[in-house]
C-alpha cells in the first residue's frame, strides 16, 4: 500500500518529489509535480550581457540552458539593434522574452547605431564602456516594474562583467544577484588583479616580469603579455577610472558565475572566493549550438564547409580564427598566410581587414596576402580562406580538424577544448594573454605563437610552431592527449544521468537554488 514515486518515474517525471503516502491516489504525484512547476513559473530570471558578441552569445546561451531544465520566466534585455540579432537566434519554440532597454549612440560620440564592439574600431570600445554606465536609470525601471507586476514572483538578475554597478540596483529592489563572467577564472583572476593593483607601475621600469600581490599563484607575468590599455594605464585614464569602480561594485552581488569546469580551472575560481567572499560557480561549458549566424553578413555557407572538411583526412586540418572583434596587423598578416603555405598544412582561415582599416569592409585579398595566395591554395585544395565568419563550433567538432590558430578568447577556448582540439595561441587583448598563459603552463594544451597586435612574427617561425603540433612530434602527441583529457572532464563535469550528476551540473542546480529558493 506504500506508493514510491522517483524523480526520474515515469508518473512523477524528472523535477517531482518523492512521495511517501499510505494508501495514496494515484494522481498525488501529479498534483505535486505540477505545484513544483507552479513554482517554477513564478520565478523571473533577467539576463543583462554588456554589447559585444563574445559576452551576448555565452548569455543567450545561458538563457537557453536555464530555459531546458527549468519552468522560470527568462527575460534578456539589451538595446535595440542587438535585440534584433538575438531575436533571429532564438529557437523558434523559445519562450525567453526579450526586451528593449534605450540607448542613443550618438549622445555619447559614438557613430549611429553603434550599439555592438563588432561594428567600432578597438580605440572607442571604451567609450561604448562608459556611455553603458548610462543605461542605469532605465534598467533600474525596468527591474522595478517587473517587480511590481509580478509581485509573487521572486527575481534574479543575470549581469555582465562590465555592469558592476547592476548589484547595487538588484540589492536596492530586493532582488538576487550575480555577475555571469564568460572568462576562465584564471584569465579573469589575473585581469581583475592588474586593474585593481597595477603592479607594473610599481617595479622598475627595466624590470620585465613582475607577479601579482593578490594571486601569487599566476607567477611571474611579461610585460609583453600585458593588453595595451593595461600596460598605458596610469590610475587616472579613462579604462582605469571605469574598471577600479566597476570591479569594485562585485563585492556587492551574491556570487558569481563561471563558464569554465572546476576540476581544471580551480585556482582562478579560488581567487574570487577569497576576493569577494561570495559564492563562485563553475557552470561551464555554456555553448551556443543554435543556427543563428554570429558574423556581421558575410562568412561562408556551413554546408560547404563541412563538405569541404569532409574531404580531409583526419586530424590533418588547422582552423584559423581570432574572433569577433580582433584582427592582426597587414605584416602580420601577410607572415601568417605565407606560414600556412610553407607548413604544407590544410587549413580554415577566416579573415578580416587588419587593423588600421575598417574591420567592416571588404576584404582586399590582392593587398593583405601574398600574389596568387588566394588561387593557389584553392586550386591545390589545401585552404579554404573565410571572409568574415565561419561556422565555429561545427568546424572545432568535425573529426578533420587537428588545431585551433586562436586569439584564446574563452568562448573559442571552451568551444575547442570541448572537442579535444588543442590550441595554437595568439592573444589579442583583454584577459587571452592570461588564458593562453594559463592553457600553457598550467594545462599543457597550448603553445604561444605570438602576442598581441604588434609582436614581430616570421613565418618560419609560425611554420615551425604549426608543425610541432600537428605532426608526431613529442610535443604534439602529448598536447592531443592533453586535450583529449580536458575533453573527458568536461564531459563527465556536464554528465547528468543514472543518478550522476558532474560538477557544473551540480554548480547550475546550487546556483538556482541559492537564488531562487
Amino acid at each position: 500500500m506504500v506508493k514510491n514515486c522517483w524523480p526520474d518515474s515515469d508518473i512523477c517525471g524528472r523535477n517531482a518529489e518523492v512521495v511517501f503516502q499510505k494508501a495514496a491516489p494515484d494522481n498525488l504525484c501529479i498534483i505535486f509535480d505540477r505545484k513544483k512547476e507552479m513554482e517554477e513559473e513564478n520565478r523571473q530570471v533577467v539576463l543583462f550581457p554588456f554589447m559585444a558578441q563574445g559576452h551576448i552569445i555565452p548569455f543567450l546561451a545561458l538563457a537557453l540552458q536555464i530555459e531546458k531544465r527549468h519552468k522560470y520566466n527568462i527575460t534578456i534585455v539589451n538595446t535595440s539593434q542587438n535585440i534584433k540579432k538575438l531575436r533571429s537566434s532564438l529557437p523558434p519554440n523559445s519562450s525567453i522574452t526579450l526586451l528593449q532597454i534605450p540607448f542613443t549612440p550618438s549622445h555619447h560620440g559614438l557613430p549611429p547605431n553603434t550599439e555592438n564592439t563588432d561594428t567600432i574600431p578597438y580605440n572607442l570600445v571604451i567609450r561604448l564602456i562608459q556611455a553603458s554606465t548610462t543605461l542605469k536609470p532605465a534598467f533600474k525601471n525596468l527591474v522595478h516594474n517587473l517587480i511590481v507586476q509580478n509581485k509573487n514572483q521572486k527575481l534574479l538578475v543575470v549581469a555582465d562583467i562590465f555592469f558592476g554597478w547592476t548589484a547595487a540596483v538588484a540589492k536596492e529592489l530586493g532582488a538576487f544577484h550575480v555577475v555571469f563572467s564568460g572568462c576562465s577564472g584564471y584569465g579573469l583572476a589575473c585581469y581583475y588583479s592588474l586593474w585593481l593593483n597595477l603592479p607594473h607601475r610599481r617595479v622598475d621600469p627595466t624590470q620585465e616580469l613582475f607577479t601579482l600581490p593578490d594571486f601569487p599563484e599566476a607567477r611571474d607575468i611579461h610585460r609583453t603579455q600585458l593588453p595595451n590599455n593595461i600596460a598605458e594605464a596610469d590610475g587616472s585614464d579613462a579604462w582605469s577610472l571605469f574598471q577600479q569602480q566597476n570591479l569594485r561594485e562585485w563585492v556587492n552581488s551574491d556570487g558569481v558565475l563561471f563558464n569554465t569546469v572546476h576540476e581544471f580551472d580551480s585556482v582562478g575560481l579560488g581567487y574570487f572566493k577569497r576576493k569577494l567572499g561570495r559564492p563562485v560557480w563553475a557552470i561551464g561549458p555554456i555553448l551556443f549550438t543554435g543556427s543563428g549566424s554570429r558574423g556581421k553578413g558575410g562568412g561562408i555557407d556551413t554546408k560547404l564547409c563541412i563538405e569541404w572538411l569532409d574531404s580531409k583526412p583526419s586530424k590533418s586540418v588547422l582552423f584559423v580564427c581570432f574572433g569577433s572583434m580582433n584582427t592582426i596587423s597587414a605584416s602580420q598578416m601577410m607572415e601568417l598566410a605565407k606560414a600556412l603555405e610553407r607548413s604544407g598544412k590544410s587549413f580554415v582561415w577566416v579573415v578580416r581587414p587588419p587593423i588600421g582599416f575598417d574591420i567592416n569592409s571588404e576584404f582586399r585579398e590582392e593587398e593583405w596576402l601574398p600574389e596568387g595566395f588566394v588561387e593557389r591554395v584553392r586550386e591545390s585544395g589545401k585552404g579554404l580562406v573565410v571572409h568574415d565568419w565561419a561556422p565555429q563550433v561545427e568546424i572545432l567538432s568535425h573529426p578533420a580538424v587537428s588545431v585551433f590558430l586562436s586569439h584564446c578568447g574563452w568562448n573559442s577556448v571552451v568551444e575547442s577544448l570541448s572537442e579535444g582540439v588543442p590550441i595554437l595561441g595568439w592573444p589579442m587583448a583583454a584577459e587571452q594573454f592570461f588564458n593562453c598563459k594559463f592553457l600553457e603552463e598550467e594545462v599543457g594544451v597550448c603553445v604561444e605563437v605570438a602576442r598581441g597586435k604588434s609582436w614581430e612574427v616570421k613565418c618560419e617561425d609560425i611554420a615551425k610552431k604549426i608543425e610541432l603540433v600537428m605532426e608526431e612530434t613529442e610535443k604534439g602527441i602529448t598536447m592531443r592527449k592533453k586535450s583529449g583529457y580536458v575533453r573527458d572532464r568536461i564531459r563527465v563535469s556536464m554528465k547528468d544521468e543514472d543518478g550522476f550528476k558532474g560538477s557544473s551540473v551540480r554548480a547550475m542546480d546550487d546556483f538556482l537554488s541559492s537564488a531562487l529558493s
